[in-house]
């Protein structure tokens, strides 16, 4: 059942994955966490690039957000630094499980990534739809498809079906 040569080969059997945890999916989300990472600390530490990058997103344009005044300046550079602060975070919290019961196909660790992507996703592409931001909805997706790939993927390792089972019906 051994994967990744890394992997213990002495779990108790209650901790051991229901199929190898193929190493190209768990490098996969080991790029994209780090990734995660990456970001959020761009956000946070180089704010001119975070408003560049807000006004081409948004607005089609690099400069776009310089417009809206210098008084507007540092309450973006603030709302970039927290939400790129609150990506590192996000991300480091999932770095541990990754290596951890992630890796050794024990199933809070998946769990982890697909309850915190969905507590992610759902409210924060509801609030873009909502507000007309759209080019954010779509920077969502796309960044939720990066995770939901390899956790797709995965899914039968940690003893889930692909499909669930409808339950049987009762004998009455």
């Amino acid at each position: 059942w051994k994967a990744d040569p890394d992997m213990p080969a002495s779990l108790p059997p209650k901790q051991r994955p229901a199929s190898p945890i193929p190493t190209f999916w768990y490098r996969w989300l080991q790029a994209v966490t780090a990734g995660t990472i990456l970001f959020g600390l761009a956000l946070a530490a180089l704010p001119d690039l975070a408003r560049q990058g807000f006004g081409l997103l948004m607005y089609g344009q690099a400069g776009a957000v310089a417009a809206f005044g210098p008084e507007v300046q540092p309450y973006l550079t603030l709302a970039h630094a927290v939400m790129g602060s609150v990506m590192v975070g996000w991300g480091l919290a999932l770095w541990l499980p990754l290596g951890g019961p992630f890796r050794r196909g024990e199933r809070h660790g998946w769990n982890v990534f697909v309850v915190s992507l969905v507590g992610w996703f759902v409210p924060d592409t509801t609030v873009s739809l909502w507000t007309g931001l759209w080019p954010n909805a779509v920077r969502n997706t796309v960044f939720a498809v990066a995770f939901a790939v390899p956790l797709i993927a995965t899914r039968s390792c940690f003893g889930l079906s692909a499909s669930p089972t409808p339950p049987a019906p009762r004998s009455r």
